[in-house]
């Protein structure tokens, strides 16, 4: 390819005419004067390959010095390892060579060479590796989580739980399940009712003589306290039953709490419900028998026969909770808390003959009913000995802190 801005030769120094120049962009013809010598063969160009990086801003090259008279004024680019002989002159060639790295234009051939501009590479010194600068390293960091040792921490935020929480959770389950309703409902029907008929069956007599006017309640809070143990009972071992003690105590893992929050919230409902039917029957008991009775009835008594009585039946439905903790079956545990109550004043009516009489006045004497009648201010008049005065509420109070106590021990050590 002939470059379009080519010295012309002078006429004078080669003796020939001049012959008129193709323009630009047209294919170079054959001149009519004595052929050329041969041009160097063309190298077959190489496939076209990826573009190479842009390379480096390349040196100016030398300014062009005039070629001697004797060869002919062209400029060639051609890539190669030494320069071409003055007798190819008049041919420019581009010749693709493979270059490690792009490097700056340098012109070559002073002399008869000068009519030559070659891009040559040139090997580049290696840049000075910099010495490492010293600085000063920032302590690494501690990886994230918890400690070892330590227990789940949850990825996300949440605030620490107390005993709060499962009084919540507690008291959602309490009232919404049905056994809560059935059984308070019918034991305030059977305090109340069987309180009424009592009261209004003795007031027909004359006199009641030295027998308290509030007496007359313990009927229908026997009968009661049949109610409030199952439901004690059902707290803890329905759970167990259907297996939602497991969600219990994954989302509540501390076992203690979830205990004491089943025992304080069944004991705040027992005892306040307890309280309003107590208080009702003896309202009633001392307006329609208190004219009747010569004993005076005291606030002592009155204490007594309410909040103590509730006091008593509260304690004995915790430990109904306490043996359902233990055994985990309902139908076991009603049936012991039925024998509890029941069986020592039923089997002392057996016990006849003179050698068990020790025994009968001691099994009559703690016997459930026994007990409550000492709370509402007397006693049964074949009983000889027992507890008096507020010692049934005491001995309730021990019995049930040793059932949880025990019930707390076993929850720690077995699994659900």
């Amino acid at each position: 390819m002939t470059s379009p801005q080519q010295p012309q030769p002078d006429p004078a120094a080669n003796g020939t005419e001049a012959q008129p120049q193709p323009a630009p962009g047209t294919p170079p013809q054959a001149p009519a004067a004595p052929p050329m010598p041969p041009a160097a063969p063309a190298v077959p160009q190489a496939p076209p390959t990826q573009a190479a990086p842009p390379a480096p801003p390349a040196q100016q090259p030398a300014p062009e010095q005039p070629a001697p008279a004797a060869e002919a004024g062209t400029m060639m680019l051609q890539a190669q390892q030494a320069p071409a002989p003055a007798g190819e002159a008049g041919t420019m060639m581009l010749q693709a060579q493979p270059m490690p790295e792009p490097q700056p234009l340098a012109a070559h051939g002073p002399g008869k060479d000068a009519g030559t501009m070659m891009l040559q590479a040139q090997p580049q010194a290696p840049a000075p590796a910099q010495a490492p600068q010293p600085y000063a390293q920032a302590p690494a960091a501690p990886p994230a989580g918890p400690a070892p040792g330590a227990g789940y921490v949850s990825p996300l935020p949440a605030s620490p739980t107390h005993l709060g929480h499962a009084l919540a959770s507690e008291w959602t389950k309490i009232r919404s399940v049905r056994s809560t309703i059935w059984t308070l409902g019918v034991m305030a029907v059977l305090v109340l009712g069987i309180g009424a008929l009592v009261a209004t069956a003795v007031s027909t007599n004359e006199s009641i003589g030295a027998t308290p006017p509030l007496f007359f309640g313990f009927f229908g809070m026997l009968l009661g306290i049949l109610c409030v143990l199952p439901l004690g009972v059902l707290v803890v071992s329905s759970e167990y039953g259907t297996g939602m003690i497991r969600t219990t105590l994954t989302a509540c893992p501390a076992r203690g709490r979830v205990l004491a929050a089943k025992a304080l919230v069944f004991f705040g409902l027992t005892f306040v419900v307890t309280t309003v039917v107590t208080g009702l029957v003896a309202i009633m008991d001392n307006a329609l028998l208190g004219d009747l009775s010569r004993a005076e009835v005291t606030g002592a008594e009155w204490l007594k026969s309410t909040v103590g009585v509730s006091l008593y039946v509260s304690f004995l439905g915790l430990l109904a909770l306490a043996v359902g903790s233990l055994i985990r079956h309902s139908a076991g545990a009603i049936t012991i808390m039925i024998g509890v109550v029941l069986l020592p004043f039923v089997l002392s009516m057996f016990m006849l003959t003179d050698s068990l009489s020790d025994l009968r006045n001691f099994l009559l004497g703690y016997s459930i009913p026994n007990q409550i009648t000492v709370m509402y201010g007397s006693k049964f008049p074949f009983v000889d000995g027992g507890p008096a005065g507020w010692e049934p509420l005491w001995i309730v109070m021990g019995i049930a802190a040793l059932a949880l106590g025990g019930a707390y021990a076993v929850m720690r050590q077995r699994d659900v």
